[in-house]
């Protein structure tokens, strides 16, 4: 009789976690409708200005962008689930689900879009260079040639600095960008390319405030939008929030917040579907 009663109480517990799973309790929603539950996002965590984890939580613009459109599909900012997206894992995280979204410096291309779509875009940012505030040599792209540049390995900037934008310039490359920071606050090297954006974020950090300056060069056109598994409802979603985000004013406040401290001259808000070549 004993092990009938323990083994019925068992069955009554089993049941009711059963049916509290089936409730779908804790999980996110696909379809982007709140109700209680999670929606889990992937953004960078290491680059300030636009997504970066810090001791007081999540922060830059890539942040506040995922923040309104979460806010606008029907969820609140402790509803949201962070998750950091690397470059190179960010096509997969969505394929497998493990996001609903990514808002991660994530640049459009037609490689991109053969296995993701794509809200937006959000914001056009340019390769650009970051210079010692005092510096007064560089003053165009072709002043790079001869030049000791860094940027990080394997990374498209690099690329497209040794292919075409200053093919006789003395590239060096290190594993991050703070590293690269080190080297130009130093005068190992004369100055680091990467997207004005990131360039702007690192700038504005409080232990750099008026180290640096932005050389405002737009080498190329880098068009960020926000990427959804193939065939999401998501995306049409996404794109309404983001015309809002701009109506609102919303937009532009977070540009200033984020960007502001290092002089950096956005683009005004693109339209959605606007992608420049």
């Amino acid at each position: 009789m004993k092990l009938r009663k323990v083994t019925a109480a068992s069955a009554a517990v089993l049941a009711l976690a059963l049916s509290a799973t089936a409730c779908g309790g804790g999980k996110k929603d696909d379809n982007g409708s709140g109700g209680g539950k999670k929606i889990a996002i992937g953004i960078k965590f290491d680059q300030p200005g636009l997504g970066q984890q810090t001791p007081q939580g999540y922060a830059g613009f890539d942040v506040d962008v995922a923040t309104y459109v979460a806010k606008k599909l029907g969820y609140s900012a402790n509803q949201i689930e962070w998750k950091q997206s690397k470059s190179a894992d960010r096509e997969t995280m969505l394929q497998r689900g493990d996001v609903d979204f990514i808002a991660a410096t994530y640049s459009i291309t037609p490689e991109r879009e053969q296995k993701v779509d794509f809200a937006g875009p959000y914001l056009l940012a340019h390769q650009d260079v970051l210079l010692r505030a005092d510096d007064t040599k560089i003053k165009s792209p072709a002043d790079l040639n001869g030049k000791k540049l860094c940027s990080v390995a394997g990374s498209t900037s690099a690329q497209n600095l040794h292919d075409r934008l200053a093919p006789k310039a003395d590239l060096v490359t290190y594993p991050t960008y703070s590293a690269c920071l080190g080297g130009l606050q130093s005068g190992a090297i004369e100055a680091l390319t990467t997207d004005d954006s990131i360039l702007a974020g690192y700038a504005a950090q409080a232990q750099f405030k008026g180290k640096f300056k932005l050389g405002g060069f737009k080498m190329t056109n880098e068009n960020y939008g926000i990427g959804v598994k193939k065939g999401s409802p998501l995306k049409d979603k996404i794109n309404k929030a983001l015309e809002e985000m701009v109506s609102d004013g919303s937009w532009e406040a977070a540009v200033k917040k984020n960007f502001g401290p290092a002089g950096y001259k956005n683009e005004p808000a693109p339209k959605i579907g606007d992608i420049k070549s």
